[in-house]
């Protein structure tokens, strides 16, 4: 069976989500970054990271989403069918790739982002980020106006963005309530049983 190696609270929590909606078995194991195990998966050390039984591995999490709804074509995780809805599936998958999760890492990373040793100059940088990530949440909400779902269908899409949702939920000031349809697309994710399974599964190691 194929096996993720994720860790709690990155966007590995994508395909985590997607293989509990395939329900097909597979194993998951929460590793740390610069583990042995995670850089033997992947050198860059980083998440997630699918190990297929048979050795084979895939990383970077748009590719491994993407991989999982084409393999398991019976869960309907595509987002819809023809050349059309495989480009918007693709469309989105990038945006979520190049542009929403960009915008989190002078956040998480600020030193990367200046030369200033002091706390102020590092500050700037994340002051910039949420100026960012609150452009990217416009974007994305401005879509969901009127959908339930960011694709024709409930998809791997939907997954994709909900690690991103919580990053914005805790970590600016005034949370996502300020979009609202974000702020929907949320709330009907952590309501479904999957995604709670596995949000407690990964809170629980």
């Amino acid at each position: 069976m194929a096996k993720l190696l994720y860790h709690t609270g990155a966007c590995s929590l994508a395909p985590h989500v997607v293989l509990e909606w395939i329900g097909a078995p597979y194993e998951a194991e929460n590793v740390a970054f610069g583990s042995k195990e995670l850089l033997a998966a992947n050198p860059s050390g980083a998440v997630p990271a699918l190990i297929e039984d048979d050795g084979w591995i895939l990383t970077q999490c748009g590719a491994i989403l993407r991989y999982l709804a084409r393999k398991h074509p019976e869960a309907g995780l595509a987002g819809g069918s023809g050349l059309r809805a495989e480009a918007e599936l693709d469309r989105w998958s990038s945006f979520f790739t190049g542009d929403m999760h960009p915008a989190f890492f002078p956040l998480f990373m600020p030193a990367r982002y200046t030369v200033g040793q002091d706390a102020s100059a590092q500050e700037e940088v994340q002051e910039a980020g949420r100026k960012l990530v609150r452009r990217k949440l416009k974007l994305l909400d401005d879509h969901l106006a009127g959908r339930e779902w960011i694709l024709d269908r409930r998809s791997i899409i939907d997954a994709y963005a909900l690690p991103m949702i919580r990053w914005a939920e805790k970590l600016l000031p005034e949370g996502i309530a300020g979009w609202p349809h974000v702020q929907s697309l949320h709330d009907r994710l952590m309501a479904d049983p999957a995604v709670q399974n596995v949000l407690a599964r990964e809170a629980g190691e």
